[in-house]
């Protein structure tokens, strides 16, 4: 047998009962333009033919190699297989997932050509289109018009700012900031928080290079991992490491993504803020869950004078209304990251 050239990226691919959605990735891998690289599959533990399906491929393909582990779930399948890899960069894939013929030759020549970048996503389409939902459909919006590292990092406590499926990291920086975690909070967001933590920059690129499968049965969909919840005590974890520290909290946002926020914050024992923020008139003078609720003019007072600024968590759901927020905060003279982040 003739054996492949050393390959420049090896895709990582996870499988559990996934034979009758692994065709189309298959073909989506065999399509790329960037021919070098090696598929490490991994079976889960599956209760239908995906093994013999990846046994199969793996007898025509020089390029596929099975690693074997079974059973111990998806942080474990990732590690094993980041483990196995040869190539210096990895690339995430998922079984139901397909990737335009163009992914990994663009990701590659954007993380050669940008040294100081440590991975990368690309844009994604959410399919099928019959069932995006308006939220999916700002969730891809959002997550299309995020590229150059700044933006990432500005809205990094948004949400994840990489689609995990995409995302393709040089193997050192994984292995320098611990791989992947199992805990009972998302590990694909918990690693990209970990590595903009570590000092490093992320970014997407510019293009649609992924189908991302709309799916009820995901394990996004039914593990709590996943959940709104989980999302947030990721995000106060690394808040609290970072620019919060032991200082002053504001959060702007007494509506029901604020008070989830608040909820989530005091869970964790940390202290009340010092105020919540809001326009609405009806709430202004209220207490809720120990801070009192004040308009922008209150706040515009803190940055005004010289004393410590609180910092201020932007905590609220309305389409446009982050955005309004962050031109009335600059205009008190705050500036985000340094005082203040969007969270939702």
């Amino acid at each position: 047998m003739t054996h492949p050239p050393a390959p420049r990226v090896s895709v990582l691919l996870p499988c559990r009962d996934v034979e009758s959605v692994l065709g189309p990735c298959i073909e989506s891998l065999e399509a790329q333009t960037e021919p070098r690289y090696e598929a490490l599959v991994l079976d889960d533990g599956s209760s239908d033919n995906t093994f013999l399906r990846l046994g199969a491929w793996a007898e025509r393909d020089a390029r596929v190699r099975l690693v074997p582990r079974a059973g111990r779930g998806l942080v474990a399948a990732l590690n094993a297989l980041a483990c196995a890899a040869r190539a210096p960069f990895l690339a995430r894939m998922d079984a139901d997932d397909v990737a335009y013929p163009r992914r990994l030759e663009a990701q590659l020549e954007l993380l050669e050509r940008r040294r100081s970048i440590a991975a990368c996503g690309t844009g994604v389409r959410y399919v099928p289109r019959s069932a995006l939902g308006p939220g999916y459909a700002r969730y891809e919006r959002w997550l299309n018009g995020l590229t150059e590292p700044e933006e990432l990092e500005r809205d990094l406590f948004v949400e994840c700012p990489i689609a995990h499926p995409t995302l393709m990291i040089r193997r050192r920086i994984l292995e320098n900031v611990g791989g992947y975690r199992d805990r009972e909070e998302p590990e694909d967001y918990d690693l990209i928080l970990r590595i903009v933590e570590a000092g490093h920059e992320i970014a997407n690129v510019p293009e649609v290079l992924l189908d991302w499968t709309l799916d009820g049965d995901r394990l996004s969909h039914r593990s709590a991992r996943y959940s709104a919840e989980a999302f947030r005590r990721l995000k106060i974890e690394h808040l609290r490491r970072g620019p919060l520290g032991e200082g002053s909290l504001v959060i702007w946002g007494a509506g029901k993504v604020g008070k989830a926020f608040l909820r989530s914050w005091l869970a964790l024992e940390g202290p009340p803020p010092e105020a919540l923020v809001d326009l609405d008139p009806r709430k202004l003078g209220q207490v809720i869950h120990g801070s009192p609720v004040i308009d922008p003019s209150a706040l515009a007072g803190r940055f005004a004078g010289g004393g410590v600024r609180p910092f201020v968590l932007v905590a609220v759901g309305s389409p446009g209304a982050r955005e309004e927020i962050r031109g009335a905060l600059e205009a008190m003279g705050a500036t985000e990251i340094e005082d203040y982040r969007a969270v939702a």
